[in-house]
């Protein structure tokens, strides 16, 4: 591992982690519920979370640009050699609800690519990590995507009317499809072999995927949009289309099912 990855690794994992404690202080306290204008709800445990983050890692690297769900973007972290990409708290709806699985998540970028990430549900004390080239960890232990090659009955973390939509000219086999408010956590739940994949046809940011598509292809899994396009990052337009995380045998399958969609 580089020094520097190895580094900025232990560096996110540490914040990352701290930040969580943070975040369930302000849950058992009461969180403070809010809107902005796109209608999408936001509470102080991701405002406070940003702040305190951004304080503590640009602290420890000055040099770093900053991307962030949570603050007005910021051009020069397109001129800056290493970016710290966040999303302070992925699946905010779950957790002003009491669901478990929300998670923070953290990227280091390096030439558009995510060199270190951290993503942790602090409810279920969940540290999901890689560094580039290193594979990938859960608390410590070594993390494989799953090797299923069929799709029938294949475990799957998503919308499950997605599944039945009349978008599709070949039906989808049974699927056990199961929700989770981060999309985070449903990558790196492919990444642990929890879940055989996990598909979106909406929109999604830097910040909600950066850091899990690291974990997921450290462990095997397969990171694009729905039409096979992989993932870069820290570039002008922050938008990714749609998001496939499947385990490598059945990528091609999945994507083979979308390509009639084309452009969404």
């Amino acid at each position: 591992m580089r020094d520097d990855h190895a580094t900025d690794l232990e560096l996110i994992i540490d914040k990352v982690r701290r930040a969580g404690a943070l975040a369930q202080h302000l849950k058992t306290n009461g969180l403070k519920t809010s809107y902005k204008s796109d209608g999408s709800i936001v509470t102080n445990a991701d405002t406070e979370v940003n702040l305190w983050l951004k304080e503590a890692l640009l602290a420890a690297r000055p040099d770093y640009g900053w991307q962030s769900e949570e603050e007005a973007d910021n051009a020069e972290r397109l001129t800056s050699l290493r970016t710290f990409v966040l999303d302070p708290i992925d699946g905010t709806m779950g957790l002003s609800k009491g669901s478990p699985y929300w998670t923070i998540a953290l990227a280091v970028i390096e030439a558009n690519q995510p060199v270190a990430a951290a993503v942790y549900a602090p409810d279920s004390n969940e540290m999901y990590a890689a560094a580039f080239g290193e594979g990938a960890w859960l608390n410590g232990e070594q993390i494989y995507a799953s090797r299923r090659d069929t799709l029938e009955d294949a475990e799957v973390l998503g919308d499950a009317r997605l599944f039945g939509r009349d978008i599709w000219p070949l039906p989808w086999p049974r699927l056990s499809v199961h929700s989770r408010p981060s999309v985070a956590y449903r990558m790196v739940s492919v990444a642990a072999g929890k879940a055989d994949f996990t598909l979106a046809l909406t929109p999604k940011r830097d910040w909600d995927v950066a850091a899990a598509t690291l974990i997921a292809q450290e462990a095997g899994a397969v990171v694009s949009d729905h039409l096979g396009n992989p993932y870069g990052f820290n570039a002008i337009d922050s938008l990714k289309p749609s998001l496939i995380c499947a385990g490598a045998p059945l990528f091609d399958e999945i994507i083979r099912r979308c390509a009639h969609l084309e452009q969404l």
